[in-house]
C-alpha cells in the first residue's frame, strides 16, 4: 500500500518523475555502454576474413557509388528459407571491414553475400552489359559504361590510409604494394604470388573481358567474386536455423 501511495507521489510531481526517469535511463545506459569500453572488440573473429584487395575495394566504391545497395543486401538472415536459397547466413565478422557495411533486409533483387564463385566473369559481364539478356524477367538497369570508363587508380594509397584511419588493419606492405597488387590482380599475365599472400582467395585474372584496359567493370566483377569466398563454412558449425 506504501509503495502505491509513493507512485502517485512521483505521478503527480512532473519534475520528480522527469529526474527518475534520467537517473533511470543513464544507469541503464551505463549498463550497456561501459563494456564496450572494456573490451577489445564486440565482434567475435572468423579466420579468413581480411580487408579488400585494392582492386576489390575500388570495385566496393563503385558499387556504392552506382547506388546497388538501394536494391541488393548483403545479409542472409539465419531464417531457413534464406539460408537454403543463399546459403550460410551472414557473420558480423565477415563485415567488420566494410565501412559502410551493406546489410539490410529490403531486396528488390537478390541478396548478394554469397554471390563470389557462383557465376563465371562472362556471366557478370554479360549481366551488367544487359541483365534481360540473362535474367529476361530482371528490371535491373544495365551497367555497359563501366566496360567503357577506365578505373581510377592514381588515388589508390590514398582510399587504404583513409580506411586504415578507421580500423581497417592494411598493413604496410599492403599499403606499399596498393598500386602494383591492383594492377596485377586484372592482368593474367602478372606475378600474383605478392598478392595472393596478402589477400588469400583474391580471384585473378582478365574480369572484363578486355586484357587491355583496366575498367570500371574489372574492378565492380572483382568485387563480386569475392563476396562470400573469405570463409571457409565448413569449419563453422552453423547450428539450428530460425524456423519462419
Amino acid at each position: 500500500m506504501a509503495m502505491f501511495i509513493n507512485h502517485k507521489r512521483i505521478e503527480r510531481n512532473v519534475t520528480l518523475m522527469a529526474v527518475l526517469i534520467l537517473i533511470t535511463v543513464a544507469i541503464g545506459g551505463l549498463v550497456e555502454i561501459v563494456p564496450l569500453y572494456v573490451v577489445d572488440t564486440t565482434i567475435e573473429r572468423v579466420e579468413g576474413v581480411r580487408p579488400y584487395s585494392p582492386l576489390e575495394q575500388r570495385g566496393r566504391d563503385i558499387y556504392i557509388r552506382e547506388g546497388c545497395y538501394v536494391c541488393h543486401s548483403q545479409q542472409i538472415r539465419p531464417f531457413r528459407d534464406e539460408v537454403e536459397r543463399y546459403g550460410h547466413y551472414s557473420l558480423a565478422a565477415e563485415s567488420m571491414y566494410d565501412h559502410p557495411f551493406q546489410w539490410g533486409s529490403k531486396r528488390t533483387g537478390p541478396d548478394l553475400a554469397r554471390v563470389g564463385g557462383k557465376f563465371s566473369n562472362e556471366w557478370h559481364v554479360a549481366h551488367f552489359l544487359n541483365p534481360r539478356e540473362i535474367v529476361p524477367e530482371s528490371i535491373m538497369p544495365g551497367y555497359a559504361f563501366l566496360a567503357d570508363r577506365k578505373l581510377e587508380t592514381e588515388d589508390i594509397v590514398a582510399r587504404l590510409e583513409t580506411l586504415i584511419a578507421v580500423g581497417v588493419p592494411y598493413d604496410e606492405a599492403m599499403v606499399e604494394n596498393a598500386y602494383a597488387d591492383l594492377l596485377a590482380q586484372a592482368n593474367p599475365d602478372a606475378d600474383h604470388s605478392g598478392l595472393l599472400e596478402r589477400y588469400p582467395n583474391a580471384m585473378v585474372g582478365d574480369f572484363d573481358g578486355n586484357p587491355r584496359e583496366l575498367t570500371e567493370l574489372d574492378a565492380m566483377i572483382a568485387y563480386m567474386q569475392i563476396l562470400g569466398r573469405m570463409v571457409d563454412f565448413a569449419d563453422i558449425d552453423a547450428g539450428d536455423v530460425v524456423q519462419q
